[in-house]
């Protein structure tokens, strides 16, 4: 009789069986950043104790789900899989869940009620349970029956500096109505909720414009999974593209958005990818503005960096950078910097964008 059990990938043996078994299934990237993101992994045996299906979840996503064929009635394994991993999130409060995976397994997920999100030629997500896309739409303040041109921001604005409102300011002149979205990913120096409170604070004076998170359908690209990818180089293209595709179906056509401003980024190499992916994704339903960045007041060849505010924090030299900031951000960072630094030296990054 066949048994479904947790198993610690932190045992050695079991991890190198684990891994046997999803390379014979034609998944063997094992990413140290796929692989520290697995809070807990599911392994079925058969009755000669042999392992014939494995699936893991990490946060709300279930990631190296694969079943043999051998032996088994079709979808049975599969369907006992994902049924002991949604019951295991259910435990724990989660009801809501997310999938990456190949195209080929597309209607596997939906015979067991996921739906698709978006998909490319490279892999797809897709969402099951409560709160779902439809719930976030819903909550989003409604845009005046008289906005015509409507346009979308997205910022992870860690903190929000003077360029991110150059770039919002651009868009509220331009536009009817902006939504802009803060990427609500917990993996920065400043909280969701702080820089969700900043973003608000440095744009409560333009009344086109409402601020909201982007939930989990505006992430930064560095967090989709892409262990089903062969090559790690394909990783950045991959993500890229269904993040545009995900907005521009899933979010801007319901919201009516027919533009998205960017700034353009010389001093990140994957931002500037991901621009080019919005660019060649987007249009032409949804346009896409590229925004010259804001120059330091002191540097007329620097751009405006949230980087190089972080570092200020870091160094304790905030009127380095006060010029860079709105009153509201320079305000809060002045505050709470000694716990800002704390953070800092609890090993939380200030690099990335």
């Amino acid at each position: 009789m066949e048994t479904i059990q947790e198993i610690y990938l932190t045992n050695p043996a079991t991890k190198k069986d684990w891994q046997r078994f999803l390379t014979s299934q034609g998944l063997d990237n094992f990413s140290s950043q796929e692989l520290a993101a697995i809070d807990k992994t599911f392994a079925i045996y058969d009755d000669q104790g042999q392992m014939v299906g494995t699936g893991s979840i990490a946060g709300q996503t279930l990631k190296y789900l694969a079943v043999s064929a051998a032996g088994a009635s079709k979808g049975a394994r599969f369907n006992r899989l994902v049924s002991t991993l949604e019951t295991t999130l259910a435990q724990d409060g989660i009801f809501h869940l997310f999938v990456f995976t190949k195209l080929q397994y597309e209607q596997s997920f939906a015979h067991v009620g996921f739906a698709t999100l978006a998909k490319t030629s490279e892999g797809l997500i897709l969402e099951k349970g409560l709160p779902n896309v439809a719930s976030f739409l819903a909550a989003l303040p409604k845009k005046p029956a008289s906005a015509k041109q409507v346009a979308a921001v997205v910022l992870n604005a860690n903190p929000f500096t003077k360029g991110h409102r150059y770039l919002v300011e651009t868009a509220a002149q331009k536009n009817d109505f902006v939504y802009v979205f803060v990427v609500e990913e917990d993996q920065s120096l400043f909280t969701t909720e702080e820089r969700l409170r900043l973003v608000q604070e440095g744009t409560s004076d333009l009344a086109n414009v409402v601020v909201a998170t982007g939930g989990p359908y505006m992430v930064s690209s560095l967090s989709f999974p892409a262990y089903f990818l062969k090559d790690d180089s394909q990783r950045v293209s991959y993500q890229t593209r269904l993040d545009a595709t995900l907005f521009k179906e899933q979010i801007a056509k319901p919201l009516g958005i027919t533009s998205r401003y960017v700034g353009t980024e010389p001093l990140s190499q994957t931002t500037d990818q991901y621009n080019q992916a919005l660019q060649e994704v987007l249009p032409p339903e949804v346009q896409v503005e590229l925004v010259p960045r804001m120059k330091e007041p002191t540097d007329s060849q620097q751009v405006i960096s949230a980087r190089t505010v972080r570092k200020a924090i870091q160094a304790g030299r905030i009127q380095d950078v006060a010029d860079m900031l709105p009153v509201s951000s320079l305000s809060f960072i002045e505050k709470y910097l000694t716990d800002l630094q704390a953070r800092i030296k609890k090993g939380q990054k200030i690099d990335g964008n």
